[in-house]
């Protein structure tokens, strides 16, 4: 393995000429011999068999932020402790076995001295806050002014360092929270092509789901998911445009929060859509995930959505955490359209129904979006809109230098680098964007206030209103499928497309196992209505406990059909 201070040096010139053999894992590690490129091809022996260094007794394994903060302040830990416990983890099982798990693009080689740093701030004046000290990965396309790379996945903007830390990043920082690295993500957050497989780029390879390493992480938060599923860290920081926080938290077995467009600021991150997008946090716990939410809150300059979050955000959300918070609850279940695609995914969601309605709340089944089937094509209009605005705003705030200076450059670069990008998928979403018009276009102006009306007044809060809701709730997705680089992702449904539209906060928390793999059960409302989701969702966590970590299986173990 590279050491702390190689990890992720190369730059971008150097990494192209390396060419496509290997390419996938250059950013990391050295290549494993034999290794194919990108995809690791090689395909398991035995089924159920777990890989090698899949170690079960990791010290940290599903310890809490809590936690951690109870050992640095007993002495047991420190944060220098903890960055190498998890370095070593990393170091030890993501480059492992027959199919390697691929999550984390590059340790931050700063990270053992910012680590020594805090440890003496800690010792001298006492903890900033609850995040002093742990370690948090963060999706790679989370800007940091600093030695890491900040690429979304692609060859194009590496060695391309950002002017400054995105607002989410310069949050965790003043925090206390040690930066350990970058995750491993869907290339340009899954915007590139239709016929893309989730956790893959040309940097970092295929990222693969620990529970079975031949399925898929879902994405675009993909090495986030999986890597903190994998115990690599305390949490990890995701992106959501639609779907691309709760789905890969479906996925890997985790509680993940998309909040309400502009609790979050977005200013640094690689964009697709300002109408949509938000980060958030992805954990095993909804009070880490919680922990973790109330250090990225605030107004940004930078971020014009953020103004709306004044005197509606708040910087502990933990308050909010009651196990008793169900009872009384009135919570609808939206059946057309989100159930009916999985039969192992409805009977676990009716069984977590079952559990609400033990817990306390008062269900209302069915109660439909009643505008549920009428967005029709408004969402891709405005993404890919918004997508070419967008990104041509952030290429610009890179500043000078010989990067990509609008999306037709990055069109360009990738054909220019087909064995390198382009193996096993094209980039038709970017030429479709490049094609759009400005953000006057009347088509486009329509669209996002349709899909605003139909997702909004006439939809979540049309339902909500109906039957004096508190939350919406229905299943996030199904199992994982299998990794298919031939023909893509086939994810069979779920529930992220409205909640996403219309910018409203959305929670998922595990809600059981289907032959081994997680379902998630989400939570969905209001606007600003974080706090009422989060009280929902820890009480449903701490009345039912399904997360359990992974086991680094090959494959799915398909003789085993009971359900969790």
């Amino acid at each position: 393995m590279q050491d702390e201070e190689t990890r992720g040096g190369i730059d971008r010139r150097g990494f192209l000429r390396a060419g496509a053999a290997g390419s996938a894992a250059l950013i990391v590690r050295p290549a494993r011999a034999g290794a194919a490129p990108h995809g690791d091809r090689e395909m398991p022996e035995q089924r159920g068999a777990a890989t090698p260094g899949s170690d079960a007794s990791f010290d940290l394994d599903e310890v809490t932020i809590d936690d951690l903060q109870h050992r640095m302040q007993s002495g047991q830990e420190t944060a220098r402790s903890l960055v190498e416990k998890y370095t070593a983890r990393i170091n030890a099982m993501d480059t492992s076995g027959t199919l390697p798990l691929r999550s984390v693009l590059e340790i931050n080689p700063e990270a053992l001295a910012i680590a020594d740093a805090l440890d003496a701030e800690r010792k001298s004046k006492g903890p900033r806050s609850p995040l002093h000290g742990i370690p948090i990965l963060l999706k790679d396309n989370v800007a940091t002014a600093d030695r890491m790379q900040t690429t979304a996945g692609s060859l194009a903007l590496l060695g391309v360092k950002p002017p400054k830390d995105s607002f989410v990043a310069a949050r965790l920082r003043a925090a206390g929270a040690v930066l350990l690295g970058k995750t491993n993500l869907s290339e340009w957050a899954n915007f590139r092509s239709t016929h893309s497989s989730s956790g893959w780029t040309g940097r970092g390879g295929q990222c693969r789901n620990p529970y079975a390493l031949d399925r898929s992480p879902s994405g675009s938060s993909s090495g986030s998911g999986a890597a903190t599923a994998a115990n690599f860290c305390a949490g990890a920081i995701g992106t959501e445009t639609d779907g691309s926080i709760t789905s890969p938290s479906n996925n890997n077995g985790l509680v993940g929060i998309k909040p309400t467009v502009g609790l979050v600021s977005r200013a640094g991150v690689i964009p697709i859509s300002h109408s949509q997008d938000t980060a958030g946090p992805m954990t095993r716990t909804v009070r880490d995930a919680a922990l973790v939410l109330g250090a990225l809150t605030g107004v940004d300059p930078d971020d014009a959505y953020t103004k709306d979050s004044a005197g509606k955000s708040h910087r502990d959300y933990t308050p909010f955490l009651d196990p008793n918070g169900l009872k009384g609850a009135r919570i609808g279940i939206p059946r057309k359209g989100l159930f009916g695609y999985s039969p192992i995914t409805d009977r676990l969601a009716d069984a977590a129904i079952a559990d609400l309605e033990r817990l306390g709340a008062v269900i209302i089944d069915p109660a439909d979006i009643p505008t549920l089937d009428d967005l029709g094509d408004g969402e891709n209009t405005v993404l890919q809109t918004e997508f070419k605005s967008d990104m041509q705003a952030y290429l610009t705030w890179l500043g000078a230098g010989t990067h990509p200076r609008t999306l037709e450059d990055l069109i360009a670069f990738n054909e220019a680098h087909k064995k390198e990008e382009m193996p096993y998928f094209g980039q038709e979403i970017f030429i479709q964007s490049a094609a759009r018009g400005p953000l006057t276009d009347p088509a486009y102006v329509k669209a996002l206030a349709r899909n605003h009306q139909l997702t909004r007044a006439q939809g979540i809060d049309a339902v909500m209103d109906n039957y004096r809701l508190d939350a919406l709730v229905a299943p996030t997705g199904g199992p994982a499928w299998l990794v298919d680089l031939v023909d893509g992702d086939y994810g069979t449904g779920g529930c992220t497309t409205f909640p996403a539209v219309a910018g409203y906060p959305h929670i998922t928390v595990p809600a059981g196992f289907a032959w081994g793999l997680p379902v998630g059960l989400s939570f969905f409302g209001r606007a600003w209505s974080e706090p009422v989701l989060l009280k929902l969702a820890y009480a449903y966590e701490q009345g039912t406990k399904h997360r359990q970590p992974p086991k680094f299986l090959r494959t799915a173990d398909l003789d085993v059909r009971e359900t969790d």
